[in-house]
């Protein structure tokens, strides 16, 4: 579920430019006034980076400043796009286009291909498998249907890095790749593929951002044609480019500079497809006035949540680590992970479905849980299960809710019914939309009930009953509308994916709930082997592993539960153990602590030579803002946040209490062989000294004591802050 559809699905259209920027926090505000010159921001998970660009696009445009016919968004999913064209029509900027790279790119090619090439642009394959599997009965190389999957994957990783043939093998071992073939075997394979494409006059999903480049750079005058349409780009995900991608994007773009990208290089986890970070976290070095901005005010997870997303990435390695973002909870706190051993993979999967049935039993909604798993092999274990406990769900990745053969039919049946429906009996008790809609679509197959059960009369029945939920929410927000206004708005919906909520549980592999969130996730199979998985052999490779697992614990809005098991089947060698992610991070399993992250902050920073935002405009009164205690200004450093005040604001702290929390932390860090910022950092030592907490409740409000230092050390501090020793602790405190 995303945060749109968790929000009022009808909102108001904001009735000024002004009134667009109303309840964004100081950041989000930032990015949404700064319309000028190139824009970087640095979103962590949570932060509502959507929110802030789709306000950005929707302030210019309702403020004067940019044309909606313009601007071109782009993103790297179709249920994305829908979802900015929705947000972006609920705000008023209806017209502006927003696109994957891969549709804009062939909207432009059906367009210049007749005047830059000549004739009809080739068909467009659906599945570049059976090609390949034809490419390889050529060459004559016997491959199995794994085999065959993986070089389809070598052959598109190759075009999105623009390798050809004959440059691969150099290529994949200079990239570390792992291959599945020899790799003079594949480049054989890959120039037959191209062959056999060209013979047969037809094009791949990555011939469109191919031919588009080529066009673009031989054809000067169509250049000119496209960059005089958009003036202005913002491009979501930007960590997930490729090198192709953003080729096409220089190009679009030409010596301009009105350019915003959003990104966080913590959530990259395509790098085998050909994504890289590196155009993200080089964007100030090739843009030196650049205007930054990190979101890092985290309105999704709990604390508790938070906490352990940024655990993970404090023990990470490398160069996304060295730019990744400590995010700040804005929520109240919650539940603490849960963490859950089983003896074998069904236990486990059993055990998932007994809790979410008793979530589902307690008022949770079923669309509000998710199961994540890493690889898609896991998820029949867990239809099963949750068959098994009563317990409805949907797979991720399935059909497209607007094309479902039942939602096809209930649509037509809508569009008939409000043409026609005075003639109709079904209608003539139905007092209002909501009855009618029930009333049509009860000749469809809903029921009052849902059928007992799984399977494909109840994945039927749950598609009928979001669209009465819809209509419900729908005549509750538009006082007086008709059976033709909903229909009307299912076709926008339609047109932008913009789904109704479909009542189930949701199974989806981590990969594919990028971008998703639930109140309740159940990450599965956290165990060696499976996170990271077997073939993860590289430091890099390993560490997207933990940026994968980042993803799944930051889908999380308020409950997580971790789980693995020790063996495959009943009765296995339990040789398995927890994924050395977890360590230091989950109770009992010790750890080095991490380090402390950088570039947590909040801000803005703006390069030398850009330009100031567009007219200032008066800050609002924020959503939840932290305030110094003392001035009342609005806090947004990491540090300031942890005290509550100001730097520069006179302190009342307990200077006594703070120098025996200091003696006390040195002896604790020698203890433990750890840093003295894994205890307690001086921000949180002088937060304590300041506020003095006289038991648990008020120790635990301190940003920075979290859940497991309070059980930790809570007993000591609470004792220094009294008066006494609290330097006694024994070995393993």
């Amino acid at each position: 579920m995303t945060a749109a559809t968790h929000s009022t699905l009808f909102p108001q259209v904001p009735d000024s430019a002004d009134a667009v920027l109303e309840g964004l926090d100081p950041e989000q505000r930032e990015v949404a006034t700064a319309l000028r010159g190139p824009v970087c921001v640095l979103a962590g998970a949570g932060t509502g980076k959507t929110r802030a660009i789709t306000h950005r696009i929707a302030y210019g445009v309702r403020a004067g400043i940019l044309q909606p016919s313009s601007v071109l968004a782009v993103t790297f999913t179709n249920r994305a796009a829908g979802e900015m064209r929705g947000r972006l029509r609920q705000l008023g900027a209806a017209g502006v286009q927003a696109r994957t790279f891969h549709s804009a790119a062939l909207r432009q090619l059906q367009y210049f291909w007749p005047k830059a090439i000549g004739g009809s642009l080739p068909r467009l394959v659906d599945r570049k498998i059976q090609l390949v599997a034809d490419a390889a009965a050529a060459c004559r190389i016997r491959l199995e249907r794994g085999e065959l999957r993986d070089v389809t994957a070598e052959i598109e990783w190759s075009k999105v890095t623009q390798t050809v043939p004959a440059d691969y093998a150099l290529a994949a071992a200079r990239a570390g790749r792992e291959v599945p073939r020899d790799p003079a075997e594949i480049a054989q394979l890959y120039a037959a593929y191209e062959d056999l494409k060209r013979g047969r006059s037809v094009i791949d999903f990555e011939d469109v951002l191919l031919l588009t480049v080529a066009v673009l750079q031989d054809r000067h005058d169509v250049a000119e044609q496209v960059r005089a349409q958009y003036q202005h780009f913002v491009v979501d995900e930007y960590q997930d480019v490729s090198p192709l991608q953003q080729r096409l994007l220089e190009l679009w773009l030409g010596d301009r500079d009105d350019l915003c990208v959003v990104g966080d290089a913590s959530q990259t986890i395509y790098s085998f497809t050909g994504a890289t970070p590196d155009h993200l976290l080089d964007f100030r070095a090739r843009h030196p006035g650049a205007t930054v901005v990190k979101l890092v005010r985290d309105y999704r997870s709990t604390p508790q949540v938070v906490h352990l997303a940024n655990g993970l990435l404090a023990q990470a390695r490398g160069r996304a680590a060295d730019h990744r973002l400590e995010l700040i909870s804005q929520r109240p706190a919650g539940p603490e992970p849960l963490y859950t051993e089983y003896a074998d993979e069904p236990a486990e999967a059993e055990g998932a479905a007994r809790r979410i049935r008793e979530l589902v039993d307690s008022g949770v909604p079923a669309a509000e849980i998710a199961v994540l798993f890493r690889t898609n092999s896991q998820s029949e274990t867990y239809e099963q299960a949750l068959a098994d406990a009563g317990v409805p769900y949907q797979l991720r990745g399935a059909e497209r809710f607007f094309d479902r053969p039942e939602v096809r039919k209930a649509g037509s049946s809508l569009r008939a019914a409000a043409r026609f429906g005075g003639n109709d009996s079904l209608l003539d008790d139905a007092v209002d939309l909501p009855s009618q809609v029930r009333a049509v679509l009860s000749g469809e197959g809903w029921t009052t009930q849902p059928p007992a059960g799984s399977g494909a009369v109840r994945e039927r029945w749950e598609s009928l009953a979001a669209l009465v939920s819809l209509a419900q929410d729908f005549a509750a927000a538009r006082a007086g509308a008709t059976l033709s206004d909903l229909v009307s708005e299912l076709d926008e919906r339609a047109g932008a994916q913009h789904a109704p909520t479909v009542q189930g549980v949701t199974l989806a592999s981590l990969h594919s709930a990028k971008g998703l969130e639930w109140d309740v996730v159940f990450l599965v199979g956290v165990a060696e082997g499976m996170m990271p998985i077997t073939y993860a052999k590289t430091d890099e490779q390993i560490e997207e592993e933990r940026r994968l697992l980042y993803v799944g614990v930051t889908r999380a809005r308020e409950r997580l539960h971790l789980s693995w098991a020790l063996a495959r089947s009943p009765g296995g060698r339990p040789s398995r153990r927890p994924s050395r992610f977890l360590k230091g991070l989950r109770p009992g399993s010790g750890g080095s602590g991490g380090r402390t992250a950088a570039g947590g902050s909040a801000g803005v920073e703006r390069g030398v030579g850009s330009g100031a935002t567009v007219a200032a405009v008066p800050r609002r009164t924020q959503r939840t803002p932290a305030r110094c205690r003392v001035c009342g200004r609005t806090l947004t450093d990491a540090g300031e946040l942890k005290l509550m005040r100001c730097e520069d604001c006179p302190s009342d702290m307990d200077e006594g209490v703070y120098e025996r929390l200091r003696e006390w932390r040195a002896i604790q860090a020698g203890r433990s062989g750890q840093p003295a910022f894994c205890v307690f950092t001086d921000k949180t030592l002088m937060a304590i000294a300041e506020s003095v907490p006289e038991d648990e409740r008020e120790l635990a409000r301190i940003p920075g004591v979290g859940a497991r230092k309070l059980n930790r050390y809570g007993t000591d501090v609470l004792a220094i802050c009294a008066g006494q020793n609290g330097a006694g602790l024994d070995d393993d405190a």
